[in-house]
């Protein structure tokens, strides 16, 4: 297993395998992405209180559940290219940066956009809000810290410790509801629990999965544009940029 990880990390192999596994995440995106949307806008009822605004949740939901995900997996990438020197995990940790950015801004504008009517208002300085917020600074200092060094290893280490610092503000947004007064609602979804329509839950799922489908295939594109661009000075490379290896 170990071997195996050790193959496929190689850059080479990476750019070379990665090629054949992204129609293995699109093809799932885009079938979940139309049952979601199905889902969410046709099977699933209305709110009995906030009405057909309700469904803005399809998006804002899995949005802010990758926003976590995404970081986590950026930090952790970030620590074993840290600790073991693994050049893809670097350039993971480096691809995901953006990504989760754009899903974090899109959590935070669909929710203002879902919080006007309910709220009355399209920003409080709410202590799940504010967190968010955090999370997109430190999204966009870990992309601008490592755009700031010329040497990639000296960037791909700041940015790493960046990553691994900021992760004490992921169980301050999914715990903050708890810990403060809040005007965000709590968690309808638990290991135990829940509490909402089944066709809700079902839509929310599939867009869910739909989005991780879609960061995987993302990562792995970019990936891939990055890898090319780190080792340009490589045989491989240059064979392949000839049109001599595939």
């Amino acid at each position: 297993m170990w071997k195996w990880i050790q193959a496929f990390a190689s850059p080479k192999n990476f750019y070379q395998i990665s090629a054949k596994i992204i129609p293995w995440f699109m093809y799932p995106f885009i079938g979940l992405t139309l049952l979601g949307l199905y889902w969410a806008l046709i099977a699933s009822p209305a709110d009995y209180q906030q009405g057909d605004s309700v469904r803005i949740m399809y998006v804002h939901v899995p949005a802010a559940w990758m926003s976590l995900f995404i970081y986590i997996v950026m930090a952790v990438a970030g620590a074993i290219g840290l600790i073991w020197q693994i050049k893809l995990a670097n350039v993971v940790a480096t691809v995901s940066a953006p990504i989760g950015a754009v899903f974090t801004f899109l959590a935070l504008v669909t929710g203002a956009v879902w919080g006007k009517p309910m709220w009355g208002t399209w920003w409080v300085w709410d202590a799940r809000l504010t967190s968010e917020l955090i999370l997109l600074f430190l999204y966009l200092a870990y992309i601008s810290l490592n755009n700031a060094f010329d040497n990639p290893k000296t960037a791909a280490k700041a940015s790493a410790i960046l990553a691994i610092v900021g992760l004490v503000n992921i169980p301050i947004i999914y715990y903050s509801v708890e810990w403060w007064n809040s005007l965000h609602q709590g968690a309808s979804i638990g290991v135990n629990k829940v509490s909402m329509q089944i066709d809700m839950f079902i839509a929310l799922m599939l867009i869910s999965f739909a989005f991780k489908f879609l960061y995987g295939a993302l990562v792995l594109m970019r990936a891939r544009d990055e890898i090319l661009i780190r080792e340009q000075n490589s045989t491989w490379v240059k064979k392949l940029i000839m049109g001599g290896d595939k």
